[in-house]
């Protein structure tokens, strides 16, 4: 069957072809919430006639701030089916980070969460902001609940509940008119990233290309209508969104979502939902293989696994073979310009499977450079870079950064060190960026360089990711102080959370008289590592 052009008309397809199959089923509330796919497009149809009746519709954004729930999945879908352009935002910012998001993409409304493990993110995102309004061009505001904790109405929000009727004076007409209005090159989401500057970057992409995406991991995992995927990585994310919600939406698979990863909760889940789809980073499948009660729970439906975003050990490949039931591990490189740009294929080795990331899928070429731009031979080292059909068309409103992304020849520059080797499975080796990996989550040093840059009695700082047992890497900052101003490590951690996503705040502070340059200037961070 030919992939559908859009995701909208991908919707349709899905509530056509698998109408009375269970297409979600959501235990994160206080009572659990199972929808078919018809129900599922009834859902999402009855947010996008709710935006339309506020005049929201082709090429205005939509900001999502929520976490994995069926509230995502169904305001996801609503935006895309009214032809609105979906702007995911990371739970884990601060309400000056979502405030930055909101204003630099130009959302009109914000569809966010109300209380969820303690933090209410429309009150932070209110407190943040001087004059405790929202920005100028949020004219709509959804609330939806997130989790047990109780929503305390906004006065200027429009709770879920009342969806129909703030909709009733659109057509049910129109809103199919609004979908199919669509096109294939249109605009579908926002995903916004942090690069090498410190500052946020949107990459924007298109309906085909996230089809695109979708499709080639459905693939290469052989997903169908028979999988139950259990979604840890979130949804703000490209791998919960596209490799998740997408993939099933076009296999007929059953999406199981979980707003917080917890090792006893998920173990449930997969006994009770008979989970066979179970994607994530290493850390999570070590967690499950180090539960004391593994034993006790049923896994014996688990038969896919995709990793990646760190070192996978052989050993651990092996295990969760053995001992978790999984058939199929996989591993696969992407990044949110590209989102499946390598994939290991069913039957790949143990070995194979951990020290590469697979080869080229979803249509992408691959090619190792060096310094000059010069092709390099099969295994000698250099940038990772790509070129396909489904990178991101750019980056929002930075024609400058969009030109330094793709390059003169409309080459992907990853800044990732890798090699191929004769099968063309692609390694990664280093980074040329400073960026590293927490608990999953890429951590750009810039950005809390600039932020630390703010505090009094910082002089200079350089932040390196050091080896952490559980989250892979964490944040170390050495910082410089200034001479003026008394700052203790307390200080700089205290001032990193309040400004920054928990994975980015450094875990440990170290106080040095000067940093480490090369003659140029620039901080040799290898030197701290």
């Amino acid at each position: 069957m030919s992939l559908p052009p859009t995701i909208p008309r991908a919707l349709d397809l899905a509530a056509e072809r698998f109408a009375d199959r269970e297409a979600l089923v959501d235990h994160s509330g206080p009572s659990e919430v199972r929808l078919t796919f018809a129900q599922l497009r009834h859902e999402a149809r009855r947010l996008a006639r709710a935006l339309l009746a506020r005049g929201l519709g082709a090429g205005d954004r939509v900001a999502v701030n929520a976490p994995n729930s069926h509230h995502w999945v169904l305001a996801a879908l609503g935006i895309l089916y009214a032809g609105a352009t979906l702007v995911p935002v990371n739970t884990r910012y601060t309400g000056f980070e979502t405030a930055d998001v909101l204003r630099r993409s130009g959302a009109r409304a914000l569809v966010v969460a109300g209380p969820f493990l303690g933090v209410d993110r429309l009150a932070a995102l209110r407190e943040a902001l001087s004059d405790g309004t929202l920005p100028p061009e949020i004219h709509t505001v959804v609330q939806i609940p997130a989790g047990t904790d109780s929503v305390v109405p906004d006065s200027a929000a429009l709770q879920w509940h009342e969806l129909d009727g703030a909709g009733a004076s659109v057509g049910w007409d129109a809103v199919d008119a609004a979908a199919g209005s669509v096109h294939a090159d249109d605009t579908s989401d926002i995903l916004y990233t942090s690069g090498t500057t410190g500052l946020s970057k949107g990459a924007v992409s298109t309906h085909a290309s996230a089809l695109g995406v979708a499709d080639a991991w459905a693939a290469c995992g052989e997903v169908s209508e028979r999988d139950r995927y259990l979604v840890v990585n979130p949804f703000f994310h490209s791998f919960g969104y596209k490799a998740g919600i997408l993939v099933c939406l076009l296999r007929g698979a059953t999406i199981v979502p979980m707003p917080v990863f917890d090792v006893a909760n998920a173990l449930d889940l997969v006994q009770r939902e008979r989970i066979t789809v179970l994607p994530g980073a290493p850390t999570l499948y070590q967690s499950i293989l180090d539960a004391p009660d593994r034993r006790a729970h049923d896994l014996t439906s688990l038969r896919l696994a995709v990793t990646g975003a760190a070192t996978v050990p052989v050993v651990l490949v092996e295990r969760m073979q053995q001992e978790l039931n999984f058939s199929t591990v996989l591993t696969a490189y992407g990044l949110t310009e590209a989102v499946v740009a390598t994939m290991c294929r069913p039957g790949d080795d143990p070995a194979t499977v951990a020290t590469t990331c697979g080869r080229a899928a979803a249509g992408f070429d691959l090619r190792i450079v060096d310094r000059d731009g010069t092709s390099l031979r099969a295994g000698e080292v250099g940038e990772i870079q790509l070129r396909g059909p489904h990178s991101m068309r750019g980056y929002l409103d930075d024609a400058e950064a969009t030109a330094e992304a793709f390059g003169q020849d409309g080459w992907l520059r990853t800044g990732d060190l890798g090699s191929v080797d004769d099968r063309g499975y692609l390694t990664i080796t280093d980074r040329l960026k400073d960026m590293y990996i927490c608990g999953g989550f890429n951590v750009y040093p810039a950005e809390v360089e600039q932020t630390l840059a703010r505090l009094d009695g910082v002089a200079d700082s350089a932040v390196v990711g050091v080896p952490d047992d559980r989250l892979g890497e964490v944040g170390k900052a050495y910082v410089v102080a200034d001479a003026a101003h008394a700052v203790s490590a307390e200080d700089v951690v205290v001032y990193c959370k309040q400004r920054l996503a928990n994975y980015k705040v450094p875990r440990s502070v170290e106080f040095r008289d000067t940093l480490p340059r090369n003659p140029s200037g620039k901080v040799l961070k290898r030197d701290l590592r």
